[in-house]
């Protein structure tokens, strides 16, 4: 049976306050007359009062007995009767009449007249895409109320729920048994099958995760992709079976053993079993093409220090030939006759080693005198050379342009693999190449005739992949994060019915003409204003060498009346345990509801509250759930811990148990004097990781082997989502990411961020999502600012403008701009993917520069804005310093494991990174309902406390919370309700 707790099914709250009572409660003058209307005695009329307000707030009838005291007491308030009146007891037949009138009254319809057929149909379109019963029970709920249908008890809902999930998925599993054949079915099984008992099974071998890039491990991958190519299992068995589903299936196949999976009947268990195939297929696919990026990498990092140990082998060489030009030199100003000159000369060449000598210095000096690496890498790729042929045969490589000249080399370089000449027999198209490798690779005979160079050109051919792997010009089938984006676009004739809605809610011009209009006038305006306010601004300045001088503004310090307040609240602030804290904010928001088996059913576990508040602090705080166990003093073991962890948690209800927390937290009062919730910060902090993941790199700032922790922070300190990225990948990549996926109540549409959550194709996709980027930028005064006419000039700005955007170029792809826009709203594609495509450069794909050309605009605006408007600056300053103090917050609570996180697995790396969310989370809302208690409870004693005091209070407090000892755990233990409205002095 689903969990209550994890649907949207309307349930009385236990301890309702009285905002809540009077929103939801309160009858109005028309329902008073409609039930002194239909009930005459006093009881009576508040049982009609009370049922009619009870449906309107859940979607069906309770009990009366079910009716919260609280309820009960301000609907009879309002009907303005004694305390000694209570809810009638009605009989059957008057019950039956009361529902029929309140419906009636209502306008809404029976659940019996064709209720279950509306929800089932609901729940049949949803069982398509989706697995959980709890989803399912949603979809149903929503499309009930919409229909104006009363709401069926719970477990009418869920045994309906129960019953189309195992039938929908019922069919997929039949499906799939028949396109297997009964070998391939017993291939299946045989990977459950273990004949030593010390050994593993072979269904392991499925799961095994890739390990740091090196040539060894490389190798390995190769092995794993074959290995899984071999295995039962292609797209035809898995036709017509969506995606969303397989990938829920193969999670649930993940988090299993062998033995478990022999539960399951045949038909299911080979299911997951295939899906799980097809997942880890994609995934190596994806893996295998990030190890080739990365190992490409090594070899051009490896030539590019072969260069300076060059360089600095022939620097004594370079200093002898500078001498002897300066000896050369100083003869030809002694001697005034030729010949004497020449005597002269060539005994001092003679003398240093010989012309031939000296011309063979000059031509070694000459080859490394520039930063022309690429001479130098056939010895580092030379080993890799055999890998790297064999993947290439593995992959099934695609062109994603019209240009298939880098395709046609890979052949070419397959074709003639045995090769031993130095030079190509064939001409070649190198249009794929850039300037520095054409230089490098061609060769001119003394015939005039061009050759091309064939080891060089290997190496150039497989440097272009890796770069047009990571742009998108070069897709990889079958894999998922490398695969070509346009098949994940929705189509035009899909986007074409949508474009004029969503652009009337954005504010843009429907169509390109119009929108570029728009654009280059605003560029335009807002460019004559900067212009003209400068003599006035007075806090950018330009010098004489064009570059613009921003002055510092004063830090406002905190007044003594703040000062005292945050005083008197660190001293009155209870002490408490991260335990006893999860375990209030559970009470009061319900967190722990979202956690329960992948199958979505009730948890069969026992206490199972008291355990996911344990797994929580234990992954959490990066104890690990051996130490944890050993803490707990017999509460739970070390592998129920690890249980909870593999079978009840994953990303998705970590995630949904935050937006709990953040939800309630936006219900807060004390949260709205330091910020609307209308923008948040992005950052990122590195975590340290173990080297044997391919995540795990090595951070040039930081120092060491880890991920970056990317968090999205509202201006109410509140985390509101998080990525786990590698350490080399530009942070912008993820910044709309964060926006877009995070549902909870706090929905910014302002975003801040440092130097790395910002690039043009981001200020382009932001503006057309209707998200205001606004970024602390290093060194802003080295960036292009952007003309929006070829001929505008100005006063005092001129230096600071560069070049012209093309409005043409931005004009003649608004299709494409808006196509993957409107993909990107209804869910077909992510942002992260595509920005991972467009923050790299290509000269192949139009649309990343009509991205860049628009994003070149938007920036510009915001450059100017930011010069001219110090409030803003000093805004985004605020925000960006909130985000660094969440990070600084966070890792206070990951104290366990040395704050390394120990687990190579990238999906546990996601979770470990959100349990820690989850528990900052958590305490930031126990502190503001603490500050708030002590905040009211000063007030009362007679303090005089201002908007302005509590403005500069942060929640960011930790010298209450105890981390260490010994770890109890009491459920049951209920706390006070807590308190939000504030009254505060003007």
């Amino acid at each position: 049976m689903a969990s209550i707790e994890r649907t949207a099914y309307p349930q009385f709250k236990r301890n309702p306050v009285v905002r809540e009572l009077v929103a939801a409660y309160t009858p109005t003058e028309v329902e008073i007359a409609f039930v002194a209307e239909h009930a005459r005695q006093p009881a009576h009329r508040l049982t009609l009062a009370v049922l009619l307000k009870a449906f309107q707030r859940l979607g069906y009838f309770p009990p009366l007995e079910d009716v919260p005291a609280p309820v009960v007491r301000h609907i009879r308030n309002e009907l303005r009767y004694r305390a000694q009146v209570k809810p009638a007891p009605v009989a059957p037949n008057k019950r039956y009449r009361y529902y029929q009138r309140v419906r009636a009254f209502l306008q809404v319809r029976a659940f019996a007249d064709d209720g279950l057929d509306v929800a089932a149909r609901a729940m049949r379109d949803a069982a398509a895409v989706m697995d959980n019963p709890a989803d399912l029970i949603n979809v149903a709920i929503e499309q009930l109320v919409r229909d104006r249908i009363e709401l069926p008890a719970f477990s009418a809902l869920d045994r309906l729920a129960r019953r189309i999930r195992t039938l929908v998925n019922g069919r997929y599993f039949a499906t799939i048994a028949e396109r297997l054949t009964v070998d391939e079915k017993q291939r299946l099984d045989d990977l459950l099958h273990v004949t030593d008992p010390r050994q593993k099974s072979p269904l392991q071998a499925i799961k095994r995760l890739p390990k740091r890039s090196s040539l060894m491990h490389f190798q390995e991958l190769i092995d794993h992709i074959v290995g899984l190519d071999d295995l039962v299992g292609s797209e035809a068995h898995l036709a017509d079976v969506p995606e969303i589903k397989r990938k829920h299936f193969a999670a649930e196949a993940r988090a299993m053993d062998a033995a478990e999976f022999k539960d399951f009947r045949p038909a299911k268990r080979h299911a997951l079993l295939l899906c799980l195939i097809h997942r880890a297929r994609v995934q190596t696919r994806d893996d295998l093409a990030e190890m080739f990026i990365k190992r490409m990498g090594t070899i051009h990092n490896r030539g590019k220090e072969e260069l300076e140990r060059l360089r600095a082998q022939y620097r004594e060489k370079t200093e002898a030939i500078v001498a002897t030009m300066s000896d050369v030199i100083r003869v030809l100003n002694h001697h005034t006759v030729d010949a004497e000159a020449g005597r002269e000369i060539r005994h001092l060449v003679s003398n240093r080693g010989g012309a031939r000598a000296l011309q063979a210095d000059c031509d070694a000096i000459a080859a490394h005198a520039g930063d022309n690496h690429l001479p130098l890498l056939w010895p580092f790729y030379k080993t890799h050379r055999a890998t790297i042929l064999r993947m290439v045969r593995h992959l099934d490589l695609e062109s994603t342009t019209e240009d298939r000249s880098l395709i046609e080399a890979i052949k070419l370089i397959l074709c003639q693999e045995r090769a031993r000449g130095d030079w190509l027999d064939e001409s070649v198209d190198l249009s794929f190449t850039n300037h520095p490798w054409r230089k490098t690779l061609v060769h001119r005979t003394e015939s005039g005739e061009e050759r091309i160079h064939r080891r060089l050109f290997e190496v150039c051919v497989f440097s272009m992949l890796a770069n047009e792997l990571k742009s998108g010009d070069v897709a990889v089938r079958g894999s998922e994060t490398y695969a070509d984006y346009r098949h994940q676009l929705l189509p035009w004739d899909a986007c074409e019915p949508l474009v004029q809605d969503y652009c009337q809610q954005l504010g843009l011009p429907a169509n390109p003409i119009a929108f570029v209009n728009e654009l280059q006038s605003r560029l335009t305006q807002v460019a004559d204003l900067t212009d003209q306010g400068y003599l006035e601004n007075g806090q950018v300045i330009i010098g004489d060498d064009g570059l613009p001088v921003l002055k510092r503004g004063k830090a406002k310090g905190m007044t003594s009346g703040a000062r005292a307040l945050e005083t008197a609240i660190l001293d009155r602030l209870h002490e408490r345990s991260v335990i006893e804290i999860l375990c209030d904010v559970g009470h009061w928001t319900g967190w722990t509801r979202h956690f329960g088996p992948l199958s979505g059913s009730d948890a069969k576990i026992d206490q199972p509250t008291q355990r996911y508040v344990l797994t929580t602090f234990t992954y959490g705080c990066n104890l690990g759930p051996a130490q944890a166990a050993r803490h707990f003093r017999g509460a739970i073991s070390a592998h129920q811990l690890s249980f909870v962890n593999r079978r009840h948690v994953d990303a998705g209800k970590l995630a949904a148990a935050c937006r709990d927390i953040i939800n309630s937290y936006a219900g807060l009062q004390l949260p709205r004097f330091w910020g609307d919730g209308k923008s948040a910060a992005a950052d990122g902090t590195k975590y340290d990781l173990y080297d044997q993941n391919l995540l795990a790199a090595y951070h040039i700032r930081y120092g060491g082997y880890g991920g970056i922790a990317y968090h999205h922070v509202s201006d109410t300190y509140v985390a509101l989502f998080s990525h786990f990225i590698p350490c080399g990948v530009w942070e912008a990549v993820y910044i709309i990411d964060g926006l877009l996926k995070n549902t909870s109540d706090i929905q910014p549409d302002t975003v801040h961020a440092d130097t790395q959550g910002q690039s043009l194709p981001v200020f382009g996709l932001s503006h057309l999502l209707g998200i205001k980027l606004m970024p602390r930028i290093r060194n802003w005064r080295d960036y292009r600012f952007y003309r929006p006419d070829a001929d505008a000039r100005y006063e005092h700005l001129d230096p600071l403008f560069r070049e012209t955007v093309d409005w043409d170029l931005i004009e003649t792809h608004w299709k494409d701009l808006m196509q993957v826009v409107l993909s990107i709203k209804t869910g077909k594609i992510a942002a992260s993917t595509l920005l991972r495509k467009l923050g790299n450069y290509s000269r192949k794909n139009r649309l990343y520069q009509a991205f860049c050309e628009l994003g070149a605009a938007v920036r510009t605006l915001f450059l100017l804005q930011y010069i001219s408007n110090q409030e803003l600056r000093e805004q985004i300053t605020a925000s960006t310093n909130k985000v660094e103090s969440y990070n600084k917050f966070s890792k206070y609570f990951f104290f366990g494991g040395e704050g390394v996180i120990a687990d190579n697995d990238p999906v546990e790396q996601e979770k470990t990174i959100k349990y820690n969310d989850l528990v900052a989370n958590a305490v930031i809302f126990h502190n503001v309902v603490e500050q708030t208690r002590i905040i009211k409870s000063l007030i009362r004693q007679g303090w005089k406390i201002t908007r302005e005091d509590v403005a500069v209070l942060s929640p960011y407090v930790t010298s209450h919370v105890k981390r260490f000892g010994d770890y109890l755990i009491d459920v049951d233990a209920i706390p006070e309700p807590y308190e939000i409205e504030l009254a505060l002095a003007a």
